[in-house]
Order: C-alpha cells, then structure tokens, then sequence
C-alpha cells in the first residue's frame, strides 16, 4: 500500500447559496446534521456597506476579524484620521450569522445595520417564485425569465419609429409577440433615444389612447400590458382606461405619479437613470439610487411586492459602464425586487459590434444571455421570437428545477 501510487483530482466547485451547498456536501455522504452545520460555511459572501463612522468601523473590523473573516476599512479609522468609511465584508454565512446576533447587542446603531445585513442576505438566498397581480393578470416571476415585448406608437425611435403607430398594425404586432411568447407588452408613446424631444402630456395622450384601447378590448392578448410613460397625467389616462402596469423611466419624478400608480394598485417599473456619467461608485450609485426610489414608492401607498428595478441600460452611462452594469447585474439582487434589463438593440451593442440597429440581434442575444445568467427576471426586447428561445436556453441552464 505504502508504495502504490496515488492520483489526486481536484476541481474547484461553484456554490451560490446555501442549497447548493447543502446539496454538495450531501453527495460526499455526509449526514442531514453535518449538512446543516457545514453548508453556511461553504457559502462567501463579499459585502459593502458606506456610510459607516470610524467607532463603527472599527467594530465591525473587530468582529469580523473575531471570526476568522475579513472587513476592509480605510487606513485612517486606526487612528481616527477619517470620520467615515466604506467597510467591505468579507465572510461566510455562518460568519455573516454570528456577526449578527453580535452587532444585535452593541450600539452605534449597529442593531440597524445586523437587520440591513440580515434583509440583504436573505435576499441573496431565497429564490422562491411568486406571482405579481397586474390588476387581475398575472405575471410569475422566478420560473422562468419573462420577456417584454417592446411596442413603441412614436415617429421617432431608434428602432422601430413610425411602424405601429396605426392602432390596427400596433394591434397585429402586439398579437404576434404574444403568440411567439411575450408575457408583457410595453406601449410607449414617446421616444427616450439619444436627442430624443420631448412631447407634451397632450400630444403622447394622443399617440397612445387609441392602440392602447385597441389592445385592451382584443381578446387576443391576454398578457398584462404596460405603459412606457414618466408622466403622472398619461399614466392616469392609461390606468384609467384599463393598462395593467406603469414602466416609469424617471422612478416616479414627476409630480403626482406615485399617488397615481397607488390609487390604481398597479406593478410599476422603477430605473435608474441620470443626466451625466459621472460616478462615485457605478453600481452603488444605482443600488442605492434604486433603493431610495423603492422606499419612495412604499411610503406612497404602492406595495413593495409589486415594485420591479430596472438598472436603465443606456441613460446616463458610457458603453463600458452598461457592460459592467450586466457583468455586475447580481448586485441588484440585494434589493429584494425583480430585475428588469432593457439590452434591445442599444448604442451599446452597436459601438461594440460597430453595426448598425438592424443588426444587432446576435449582440442582444448575447446581452440577455448573460443578463439571466447575473440575476435579470425580465428582458425588454423588440426580437420576441428570438429572446424567448434565448432565455430558454439561458433558463435552462441557470435556473435549476
């Protein structure tokens, strides 16, 4: 035995949350109880959080340290050098668990940041399907990646201007997109593209009555559909004539939107968005901007559980920030919400590939791809037929079960 030779193998093994782990750690043989005590430890998690004061960055350095994990702080918290810092958390769930119940008996507000740090992870962990009522239709989130059929009544976007503004084309197209499997049909009456002019509320009123009515009464499409509208009077209009759900571009800016979207108890699509590229930290920019506009929309009536993100590809971000923007999508997750991704044909896909706009499918495709693959519930798209197939194949990959 002593001289027999030996071969080891060794692979590195992907674990993203604490079933998977469970469920590695169960095929080696290991008991129910082993399973349960070591799958929190096989699951690392790297975590952010700003605005932490010097003392309760000192702490957490501490307590973590305590552990066996890590936490990053400026080198002036020593030293008392600087006030605030941001602290990266670097630690396993069972760490996590541990620092909790700690940070539960200190002051300095650390109470509150063991709750936000709990709130966070649970989100990362659970992956449970549910259902959002878009006033009496249904959209199931988590089974499957939904796909959002984009149907623009303006004369000048980017991609399809001018092709559906007659209620009956609009109406033949919506029925097509249903039938090659979107689950929402997105209207939108006024162009967002680069340069785009803005319209009055009176002339998208105008645009979009008329084919949104039309697709309201076609007994053909029974998928909820959405208004694409930053404006509280043309969502008043549309959800008064019966639209199922509001895709607000500016994430309830203007002035008697919230209480309009409340009143009518309907989803809403909040994005991000900002009129520069400047940045202090990309994707804590648009959490935290994402974050504060969901506690908006709660505290206006509108329910938390009928609330999606959208991290608004393309508005006020350079080609290389909406690349990284995908590439780090899985930080949105933390908010608890669905995500939804616009890719379609962007500039963005355009400057990569340097093709022009009806050219870009294979660009999209790889975009929603990966998309799905980093957290995205739901891909707006022109290319139904297309994008359906896409997150599929991406689903059947990601989504396990």
């Amino acid at each position: 035995m002593g001289g027999m030779a030996v071969t080891f193998k060794v692979r590195p093994v992907k674990v993203d949350n604490a079933d998977e782990a469970w469920a590695e750690i169960e095929r080696i043989g290991a008991t129910d109880d082993g399973c349960l005590i070591m799958a929190p430890k096989a699951v690392h998690y790297v975590l952010k959080v700003t605005g932490v004061d010097f003392r309760q960055a000192s702490i957490l350095k501490q307590e973590m340290l305590a552990r066996g994990a890590e936490a990053a702080v400026a080198k002036g918290v020593i030293n008392h050098t600087v006030e605030h810092t941001d602290v990266l958390l670097m630690g396993t769930l069972q760490q996590y668990g541990s620092l909790m119940d700690k940070l539960k008996k200190q002051s300095f507000n650390l109470p509150e940041l063991a709750e936000e740090i709990r709130r966070v992870l649970y989100h990362l962990e659970i992956k449970e399907p549910f259902t959002i009522d878009c006033r009496g239709r249904k959209l199931a989130i988590g089974r499957g990646t939904v796909v959002m059929g984009i149907l623009n009544v303006t004369p000048d976007s980017f991609s399809d201007g001018g092709q559906y503004m007659d209620p009956e084309a609009a109406l033949q197209r919506a029925r097509e997109m249903v039938s090659q499997g979107a689950e929402i049909i997105d209207v939108g009456a006024e162009s967002t593209r680069p340069g785009y002019e803005p319209v009055t509320a009176e002339e998208e009123i105008d645009r979009l009555m008329p084919v949104l009515e039309a697709l309201l009464q076609d007994r053909e499409i029974g998928v909820p559909i959405s208004v694409d509208t930053s404006k509280a009077e043309v969502a008043r209009r549309a959800l008064d004539a019966g639209a199922h759900m509001i895709n607000d571009q500016r994430a309830l800016e203007d002035e008697g939107m919230a209480e309009v979207v409340a009143s009518a108890g309907a989803p809403v699509v909040l994005m991000h968005h900002q009129d520069h590229t400047a940045y202090r930290d990309l994707l804590g920019d648009i959490v935290s901007y994402l974050q504060d506009r969901v506690e908006y929309a709660v505290k206006a009536g509108i329910a938390r559980e009928k609330i999606i993100v959208d991290p608004g590809l393309g508005f006020g971000k350079t080609v290389e920030q909406n690349l990284a923007v995908v590439r780090q999508l899985f930080e949105l997750k933390g908010l608890g919400r669905p995500i939804l991704v616009g890719p379609s044909r962007k500039s963005m896909i355009g400057k990569v590939l340097d093709l022009p706009v009806d050219e870009r499918v294979e660009g999209t495709a790889a975009t929603v791809a990966l998309a799905i693959a980093n957290g995205a519930d739901i891909v707006r798209v022109h290319d139904v037929k297309e994008m359906v197939r896409v997150a599929k194949m991406a689903d059947a990959i990601v989504r396990e079960g």
